[in-house]
């Protein structure tokens, strides 16, 4: 089987569905998979590598992860002509998409989407709520053409439903258990930041107003004056509101901003704090919140999104209201007040990201390609 991938945002951009595409082109060249990703083209990667096809673009207004692709249909023809797919995966409804939505229907090849981010949650931290309506509209369309469209969890499944979508199957998410570890807990992270407090919670993740980062900064405010003075909060990540972090941090002696961090060092840093903290309700799925537990750290999260689904109330963590401060701190509270608890969902937390092998997740939806792709040829075979 020959896959073509396309993806308006890709590695080494930094975001949870250009790692998650990386890591599945990372899956198929190990199990000698053709593919060919069509993406743009990015400074930090050659256009012209055997796998690629980059083509020019802009950042997407809102969200510059994503980028608007200018295409070249002949020469995109081309490239795709040559390969000869048996199937496409869109992963994003951009450009780059559109490309993808208009060649499948031209070569009548097989085609199946995955649905990433719920963009129309986004519209209302920047005071566009107006155009939820047209946005679903425009959802609808693009992914009605698709065999199956696949989602990270039940959560986001149930809503596209809602909006009429169907053929949604389940593809979740995995985490490096070897790569993310509470043996790589750095002795050194205090020292570092200058950290003196006894609990240290961490945030990861993109600096923007999605992720809810004002809930995080009232919680810290409100915290009781005897809690406040053991608690110190760690921000890792980057984006458009990273001035209002610093200015946070300026403000507040027990709030750091780390910036953007990744690799060895950000494992490290998952690995030497005591509890994660995300407050955002606009996920999909959170791969963050599984780093955070296979690095042996219980997860304080939202109630709305796929992050539900990930923690375990009371048992890999706390689920506590969404947008809701006082919800958050009452949860904290908790697990900081028992020592025991605290140490027993540690425990629980790693063992749950030790079940969520990337190996097994691939190998599923690797078959579900092989299914959609060859549906045709298996119809003539019962016909002839």
């Amino acid at each position: 089987m020959k896959l073509a991938l396309f993806t308006d945002t890709f590695d080494p951009q930094i975001n949870g569905v250009a790692r998650t595409l990386k890591r599945l082109t990372m899956y198929l060249e190990n199990h000698s998979v053709p593919y060919k990703v069509i993406m743009p083209h990015f400074d930090e990667i050659s256009p012209d590598l055997n796998n690629y096809y980059a083509m020019k673009s802009l950042p997407l207004f809102l969200y510059p992860e994503c980028r608007l692709a200018i295409p070249k249909w002949r020469a995109l023809d081309q490239e795709l002509n040559s390969f000869k797919p048996d199937l496409l995966h869109i992963a994003t409804p951009f450009n780059i998409g559109l490309c993808g939505l208009r060649y499948g229907k031209k070569e009548n090849i097989p085609m199946v989407a995955s649905y990433h981010t719920h963009f129309d949650r986004y519209l209302s931290y920047y005071h566009l709520d107006f155009l939820s309506p047209l946005l679903w509209r425009y959802m609808t369309w693009f992914h009605t053409p698709f065999q199956k469209i696949f989602v990270p969890a039940e959560e986001t499944r149930q809503t596209l439903m809602r909006h009429s979508f169907t053929n949604v199957s389940i593809w979740s998410r995995g985490v490096d258990c070897d790569q993310f570890s509470p043996q790589k807990r750095n002795h050194l992270l205090r020292e570092k930041y200058k950290i003196k407090e006894k609990y240290i919670l961490l945030f990861v993740g993109r600096l923007a107003p999605e992720k809810d980062l004002d809930v995080l900064h009232e919680m810290m405010q409100k915290l009781p004056s005897l809690l406040k003075e053991h608690i110190h909060l760690l921000i890792v990540g980057d984006g458009p509101s990273r001035p209002i972090v610093k200015k946070w941090e300026e403000e507040s002696p027990n709030i750091t901003s780390a910036g953007y961090l990744s690799g060895d060092e950000l494992a490290g840093v998952y690995a030497s704090c005591d509890l994660f903290v995300f407050p955002s309700s606009t996920e999909t799925f959170g791969n963050v919140v599984l780093e955070a537990h296979a690095s042996g750290l219980p997860a304080i999260v939202s109630n709305k999104g796929g992050v539900t689904e990930i923690v375990r109330d009371g048992e890999t963590g706390m689920i506590a209201e969404a947008g809701n401060a006082d919800s958050f701190i009452k949860k904290l509270t908790s697990v900081i007040d028992d020592p025991i608890l605290l140490q027993k969902m540690k425990l629980q937390a790693r063992n749950y990201a030790l079940s969520q092998s990337w190996s097994t997740i691939f190998g599923n939806l690797l078959l579900q390609y092989e299914e959609e792709a060859f549906k045709k040829d298996k119809k003539k075979t019962i016909i002839a």
